[in-house]
């Protein structure tokens, strides 16, 4: 008998790949939608990629406890992927906070009513690291939300924070996996995740100068990999990993990639920082970047690879297959 496993944002482009792993490996998969009208485009998505006779969808909304209990029976894993992700700054933080939250804590407590053995949940390195000085963290790092360290960050780490004292002293296991940046060529019309628009902004010629950011990055695929090993490895259960490069690439040498593929609107102008800082008092996009301007992270993976198993892509080839992709 087939194992069964919930994926929450299954509409979206990290949860579509997900999916598309799990599939692949003979599990049965139950995405929850907030509105089953919308299940035709992550179905048509995965159906390009994956065998989806073991594929069916549910509605259910993190801000609501409606369609949960009802989502989680028979299943033997979560993985709870869905979480909002914009790079502009809401006018209230609480708008992505409290989605982030609140809905973590009503599908970790669904689960758990319905006998769940593990969840698996897709955090962040932005819940590890936000707030904090440049230099070399692990998996015991936790971001200082006391910081400017902007809504998505500050929602991703009460997030985790809050998982992890919801399956305290319990018997259902929680792993987290915390992506890095993630890029890496989408699967239909997953196209509104923040990566892909910044992408898709570079080679339309929309982003006039590259601004001084340098973060640790991950190809999509390698996460829904990893998240499908954090599912099935004994020893995972309990633990934090960081789906992330050791050390972080700038900004700067992603255009360069793209610029040598032959997408030449990509632009070599690099930003000055108070440029970026004058922007931020009137674009909430720009705002977002700048409590990561001239930050230089880089961090401890090795548990993901000794235990999770981890061969990355390398992200040169990611950059390019993902600008080939949208552009078509």
């Amino acid at each position: 008998m087939k194992q069964r496993v919930l994926v929450t944002g299954i509409s979206g482009y990290v949860g579509q790949h997900i999916a598309a792993q799990l599939l692949n490996n003979d599990y049965e998969v139950v995405g929850t939608v907030r509105s089953l009208s919308k299940s035709s485009i992550p179905r048509e998505a995965l159906a390009k990629v994956a065998p989806i006779e073991n594929l069916s969808f549910v509605e259910a909304d993190l801000l609501s406890d409606g369609g949960w209990n009802d989502a989680m029976s028979g299943c033997d894993f979560v993985m709870h992927v869905a979480s909002p992700f914009y790079l502009a700054e809401p006018k209230d933080e609480n708008d992505m906070i409290r989605p982030a939250v609140e809905g973590t804590q009503r599908v970790l407590a669904a689960a758990k009513n319905a006998g769940v053995k593990r969840v698996v949940l897709t955090s962040s390195v932005v819940a590890m690291t936000s707030g904090l000085p440049s230099g070399r963290y692990g998996t015991e790092a936790w971001s200082n939300v006391d910081a400017n360290i902007g809504a998505y960050s500050k929602s991703k780490t009460l997030a985790e924070r809050a998982a992890w004292e919801f399956v305290s002293g319990g018997s259902m296991e929680l792993v987290t996996i915390n992506p890095g940046f993630i890029l890496g060529p989408p699967l239909g019309a997953a196209g509104d995740g923040q990566s892909v628009s910044m992408i898709s902004d570079l080679i339309a010629g929309k982003m006039p100068m590259i601004p001084d950011i340098a973060m640790s990055m991950v190809d999509v695929r390698d996460v829904a990999r990893l998240h499908v090993a954090a599912l099935e490895r004994p020893d995972a259960a309990g633990k934090r990993f960081i789906a992330a490069t050791e050390q972080p690439i700038a900004m700067a040498h992603l255009a360069e990639v793209l610029q040598r593929a032959g997408f030449s609107k990509v632009s070599s102008r690099k930003a000055p920082n108070f440029a970026i800082k004058l922007m931020a008092l009137f674009d909430r996009e720009a705002k977002g970047m700048v409590p990561q301007l001239g930050i230089r992270i880089s961090y401890d993976n090795q548990a993901t690879y000794d235990i999770l198993n981890w061969e990355p892509t390398t992200l040169d080839k990611t950059f390019v297959e993902m600008a080939k992709a949208i552009s078509n």
